[in-house]
This record gives structure tokens, sequence and C-alpha cells, in this order.
């Protein structure tokens, strides 16, 4: 019960920041646009291949969320250890609305798995923990 109560009070606190936020449209400094890139852990829709994966770990957020913010150093850490098993998506809702209607999403950040056949597998809403990920992927399989 106190999990329930504690998940719903980062959501709400995660919905409300990040509401007032909305409005800041500013762009990532380009140093760190350039570490993304580099590391080339975190790919862009263009390179968006689910066959090659055996999941894709889709997230969508915002650059300006702070919740959003949590999750890049967990994305990038799985996305390192499981290269090859996992492909590791990020889309700025804020910056590209398109994809926020596409995936049905009303609350930041939001995390979809998709399988190898394009299929949703799991879908979380909110700050989503490195240990909590890992289980949901050794129980659907994955890992």
């Amino acid at each position: 019960m106190k999990k329930v109560v504690v998940t719903l009070l980062i959501l709400i606190f995660s919905t409300q920041f990040c509401a007032q936020n909305s409005g800041e449209q500013a762009n990532e400094p380009k140093t760190e646009q350039k570490a993304k890139s580099e590391e080339n852990l975190i790919i862009s829709s263009e390179q968006l291949d689910f066959s090659k994966h055996k999941v894709t770990f889709i997230e969508l957020g915002a650059d300006r969320c702070i919740p959003c913010k949590a999750m890049q150093p967990i994305m990038r850490e799985i996305a390192q250890k499981y290269k090859g098993t996992i492909q590791m998506v990020f889309y700025d809702v804020w910056k590209t609305p398109k994809y926020a209607k596409d995936y049905g999403i009303q609350m930041i950040p939001t995390q979809v798995f998709i399988d190898k056949n394009g299929d949703e597998i799991f879908r979380h809403v909110g700050f989503f923990a490195k240990d909590e990920i890992i289980k949901m992927l050794k129980e659907k399989g994955i890992l």
C-alpha cells in the first residue's frame, strides 16, 4: 500500500512540475547532444528497427522534466549493459508532440516496451527504477 501511495505522489508531483515547465522549450546544450550521439546508445526514430533487438525501450518524456531527466542515466546504463538485446529510444514530446499522440501518452515520463514484432509488451507511467525495469524484463523472458 505504501508503494502505491508513494508512486501516486511521485506521479502527481512530476505531472505538476512538468506541466509548469511545459512552456519552456530550451534546446539541449550542444555538449550534451554531442555526448548522446557519440555514445549512440539512445537512438533516433530514423534508426528504429524493432526486428534487430529482443525489445525496444521507448521513453516518452521531455528534456526539461525532472523525472524524465532522472530516467536518462538509467536508460544509458541499461542500453550499455544490454547492447544488442535492448534498443533504446527517447522522444521529447514537448518538442515533437506527434509521438505523444502516436503512443497515446497522457503523462510523462512514460516507458513503452515493444517486442521484435512491433507489439507493445509493457507500459509504465512515471519514474521507473532500474531494479524494477530489470525485474520486468526478466519476467517477460527478455533477460
